[in-house]
């Protein structure tokens, strides 16, 4: 497993958006930082974990087919769901050879039916099209519940990024067996030029047409150093909260994208504070209710190691976690190591 560095860019962002900060020498920064917000402490059922894992950009039918037995074969806790996200290109192939129990994602949707839209992945057969969509990011997510005890499973994600993340429709995912889908990664966003208000109909689209949402936010490192951490996400934040019908199968994930394949990785401090502030705009602009239910994943060079000490933390309900190879039974460890945790706790 490569090595992956803790990256610490400066807190002024995080000042701007809480300005006593300074002024609270005898604290922590997370204490104080809490305090400020006044969130109640809810005590999770169990500490659920997200492990994305993946190095390769060059994978294959064999490389596909060697995951899906890994995952078919490994000894997974039943309360452990797992949903796999391949490239659009071996969606077929994945949602054929898994077994029931493993659900299937994709790594992104179009808004609205019909239409020619050429260079978008319009029909299932065609999903078998452009080698380039078959050069993917390999990540695994796992993300578990949320802070209130009737909300039993964890929830794993297995996603195959496709670093283009291209786009099929709602009709055609579902058609192919898909429940979920990833919207707003930052490659969409600051590659592709999809902007907030796109990414949130799109949103709105596949929550009422019957698929989850995992809804990703984050800040570019110059953003973060400019003091816009908090800016940037609640921005993003407000474009899903204008649109969505219903909160109850949407998952946020904080990615900041100067921790994506970089091998740096925020500290448990810097993710915590980030989601006991989205946790707080939740509270403030949409209702309590879905502040507390909603869970908030973290990404960003996270792995086997590190993802314990991240997963401490009281309002990082699982993680998005990449810099490693694809590995089935690494995966399981991660997976296991969830309900150990809820077990002992």
């Amino acid at each position: 497993m490569s090595m992956v560095s803790t990256y610490c860019p400066h807190f002024s962002g995080l000042r701007r958006s809480s300005p006593n900060l300074h002024n609270a020498p005898s604290q922590s920064f997370l204490q104080h930082f809490s305090s400020q917000l006044r969130l109640p402490s809810s005590p999770k059922p169990c500490r659920a974990v997200i492990a994305m894992s993946g190095s390769g950009k060059n994978e294959t039918k064999d490389s596909i087919t060697k995951l899906v037995s890994d995952l078919n074969s490994a000894k997974l806790e039943s309360d452990v769901d797992v949903v796999v996200a391949p490239p659009f290109v071996y969606l077929d192939q994945v949602t054929s050879s898994l077994t029931d129990r493993i659900e299937v994602s994709a790594q992104n949707s179009w808004i609205g039916k019909g239409g020619a839209f050429t260079g978008e992945i319009r029909s299932v057969c065609s999903c078998l099209v452009s080698l380039s969509q078959s050069i993917a990011w390999r990540k695994l997510w796992v993300f578990g519940p949320s802070h209130v005890s009737w909300l039993g499973l964890v929830i794993v994600f297995c996603l195959l990024y496709d670093s283009s993340d291209s786009s099929c429709s709602v009709e055609q995912l579902k058609d192919i067996g898909c429940k979920w889908v990833i919207l707003g990664h930052s490659e969409r966003r600051h590659v592709i030029g999809e902007d907030d208000q796109f990414i949130g109909k799109k949103a709105a689209f596949a929550l009422n047409e019957g698929l989850g949402v995992v809804a990703c936010i984050g800040e570019l490192l110059e953003e973060r150093e400019a003091g816009k951490t908090f800016d940037v996400c609640f921005q993003q934040l407000k474009a899903f909260a204008d649109v969505v019908p219903s909160w109850d199968n949407i998952v946020i994930a904080y990615e900041p994208v100067w921790a994506i394949g970089t091998g740096k990785v925020a500290t448990p401090q810097q993710a915590q504070e980030v989601h006991v502030a989205v946790r707080d705009w939740l509270k403030k602009n949409v209702s309590e209710e879905v502040a507390s239910k909603t869970r908030i994943i973290y990404g960003g060079s996270v792995n086997g190691s590190n993802c314990g000490e991240l997963a401490k933390e009281e309002d990082i309900d699982g993680f998005l976690v990449g810099g490693a190879s694809l590995k089935g039974p690494e995966f399981a460890t991660i997976v296991n190591s969830v309900t150990t945790k809820k077990v002992a706790a």
